[in-house]
């Protein structure tokens, strides 16, 4: 079963369209959240063959994806996956993560890049990343071996079950709590990511991605 993708974009005018592209093969359908953009996101997204639609303002990473989500199930999908605009994820992943969920059941399977392949990881980045894994490991019990990664899918009983809060990057850190909330076990899938020097500079992950990283974390913390 191909789930429907969704992507959120603020200011991806130079990597979406080759996004949409290159998730259509696997993808039931495309849905790109155009979060607010002031350049020519939405339009090269829509030519590229995506449904687009559009926050009029930039709410944030966590608000695109929810919005893209809860469009696409209400459209009729069973199943859903997450995928950046910015060229740092495989779509080949992209059925792993689908075959990996159990159909008609609350199921969720979270993209892992230290089960599967990185490249161009910052040293830096790498310990930011292994810290956020033992802080999801101690607020919510659920150990993983990858806490911040963007590639995920959900099955409908599962997304239909989690309430949302965090508009901004917490929202990956939500997913966890909501996963033991609802002692929904994730399945983790070993997945590629390659930090190239666009997908370093684009607008989500901002000028100090650590720094918003672990901010985000303790204050999405802190508003639950």
């Amino acid at each position: 079963m191909k789930p429907w993708v969704i992507i959120p974009a603020f200011n991806e005018a130079p990597a979406v369209g080759a996004a949409v592209r290159g998730v259509q093969p696997y993808a039931a359908q495309v849905v790109v959240v155009d979060d607010g953009s002031t350049d020519a996101t939405a339009a090269t997204a829509r030519e590229a063959g995506a449904i687009v639609l559009r926050h009029f303002v930039n709410r944030g990473y966590g608000a695109a994806l929810v919005t893209g989500s809860t469009y696409a199930f209400r459209a009729g999908a069973d199943i859903i996956a997450h995928f950046d605009a910015d060229g740092q994820f495989d779509p080949v992943d992209i059925p792993k993560l689908a075959a990996a969920l159990t159909p008609g059941k609350p199921s969720v399977a979270l993209g892992s890049r230290f089960l599967g392949h990185v490249e161009g990881l910052s040293l830096r980045r790498r310990l930011t990343l292994k810290l956020a894994i033992l802080f999801t490991w101690a607020v919510s019990g659920i150990k993983l071996s990858d806490a911040h990664n963007g590639m995920r899918a959900f099955t409908r009983q599962a997304w239909q079950g989690m309430r949302w809060q965090q508009d901004l990057m917490a929202y990956s850190s939500e997913v966890i709590d909501e996963l033991a909330r609802l002692k929904i076990k994730p399945v983790e899938v070993p997945v590629t990511v390659r930090y190239t020097v666009y997908s370093r500079k684009s607008s989500k992950q901002g000028r100090f991605p650590v720094l918003r990283i672990l901010r985000d974390m303790f204050v999405g913390r802190l508003m639950r």
